[in-house]
């Protein structure tokens, strides 16, 4: 993390200066002030004032560092690829024991994600939405769950009985709903608190 000190005349001059030489904006940074400026007396014994001023780590390069630690201590070490799509951004992983990191059901993925996605904006200003994939597992996952979708909504409508499906992370409990977004017998809602949050599906009532 690049850190300098910078002196001024005043704080606000010695922040702008810094600024200036990391050439950033002050939503990338941190300030510390060390020192307050102080007047002197007539003109003299004045004191400048002192800045330290810090780039803030990228929040993707921390969810990267991380994912590669933790992996790494579970016996798994992968090579991680991101591309971005729309307001995603996709971590996609490989390595000779991925299965280990998917787990049943994309339980150890799920799981891995939400972490990275705490790391990520603990160092983000916006929110910023990651998702895991390893080795095009979420398209599988995205076939299965809309097969879910579609079978589930059947036995909703034959039972006329709301069904819970177990917990999901946002992207996949999007899946479920968009996939019955056009069933007029059956509605979607998504209950919970993360990470147990989970998609409700229930009959429509007239």
């Amino acid at each position: 993390m690049k850190q300098i000190q910078v002196t001024g005349k005043t704080v606000e001059e010695a922040v702008s200066a810094a600024l200036e030489q990391l050439q950033a904006s002050r939503d990338q940074v941190e300030i510390k002030v060390l020192e307050e400026s102080k007047k002197g007396f007539l003109g003299f014994g004045g004191k400048p004032a002192l800045v330290e001023v810090s780039l803030k780590p990228d929040p993707i390069e921390q969810a990267v560092a991380f994912l590669q630690e933790v992996t790494m201590k579970m016996g798994v070490p992968v090579t991680i690829t991101q591309k971005k799509m729309g307001e995603e951004v996709i971590l996609d992983l490989s390595g000779d024991k991925i299965a280990i990191l998917i787990g049943k059901r994309g339980q150890t993925l799920n799981s891995l994600q939400y972490l990275t996605n705490l790391v990520a904006n603990h160092h983000s200003n916006g929110f910023i939405r990651i998702i895991l994939d390893a080795e095009n597992y979420r398209e599988r996952r995205r076939e299965s769950l809309e097969r879910l979708a579609t079978s589930t909504a059947r036995r909703v409508m034959m039972t006329k009985k709301g069904i819970a499906l177990d917990p999901m992370p946002s992207n996949e409990r999007k899946i479920i709903h968009m996939a019955l977004k056009s069933e007029k017998h059956v509605e979607t809602s998504s209950e919970g608190t993360e990470p147990y949050r989970k998609v409700i599906i229930r009959p429509v009532t007239k």
